[in-house]
């Protein structure tokens, strides 16, 4: 936790960029996309609003986010490891990008309309923090939309999960060359806080009318929350 798990994910992150997309894309049947369609949707974003994207990685929350607030809208991507930034800028994706940790974001409070977080929570050195600055940052009435992988709640699913997902995903990469990397990925997903206690550690650091949806029989969660007016 903290400073060492930063310093570890960020190296972690770095190794893994040039093979992120194809592994994920692989590994979710490019449900991923369809996901992040889902989140957008929950955000009642118009034409020309802001929303920053936390934990942005090679930028795949930007497009769609671009499709919803056009071209006189903001959309900005914050990662703090820069190659994944630099896989997001070859991709050329519609919006600004800039290097950041999620629990220190150098935003002035009170700035956009919404935030997106996609599989970046769980890698974070402090959950609360970092949903704290997401807070900070967000306008009165302003949108949270976090996707992360997820247990599933169903008890058969759930045991056929967690025999199968781990060794499926460290044949993945080491596919792609990256093994160890892809068993971090899979043991961050059983170590992390259940779907409701992330929903009650939203409701700490601030945000209000919070729920939640599970979608791949429960291995994915979106939690959207509040900013109250």
């Amino acid at each position: 936790e903290g400073r060492e798990k930063r310093e570890r994910v960020q190296t972690m992150f770095a190794d893994l960029a040039p093979v992120y997309d194809r592994v994920n894309r692989v590994i979710s049947l490019s449900g991923d996309r369809r996901w992040r369609l889902a989140a957008v949707r929950t955000l009642d974003l118009s034409a020309g609003d802001s929303v920053v994207d936390i934990c942005c990685g090679t930028g795949d929350f930007m497009l769609p986010l671009r499709a919803v607030v056009g071209a006189s809208g903001l959309v900005v991507g914050l990662d703090f490891c820069a190659p994944m930034l630099e896989r997001a800028r070859a991709k050329q994706v519609p919006g600004e990008l800039a290097t950041s940790d999620a629990c220190a974001l150098p935003l002035v409070s009170g700035c956009v309309d919404a935030v997106t977080i996609g599989w970046g929570l769980r890698n974070v050195s402090d959950l609360e923090a970092a949903l704290r600055e997401a807070f900070r940052i967000l306008k009165p009435g302003g949108r949270l939309a976090n996707l992360d992988m997820a247990r599933p709640k169903f008890g058969p699913v759930h045991a056929i999960s967690r025999r199968l997902f781990g060794p499926l995903l460290k044949v993945a990469g080491a596919r792609a060359g990256k093994p160890d990397a892809y068993v971090y990925l899979a043991e961050s997903t059983h170590r992390f806080v259940s779907r409701e206690k992330l929903a009650a550690a939203m409701v700490a650091a601030g945000f209000s009318e919070v729920r939640f949806r599970d979608f791949a029989l429960g291995h994915v969660c979106l939690h959207v929350a509040k900013k109250p007016s």
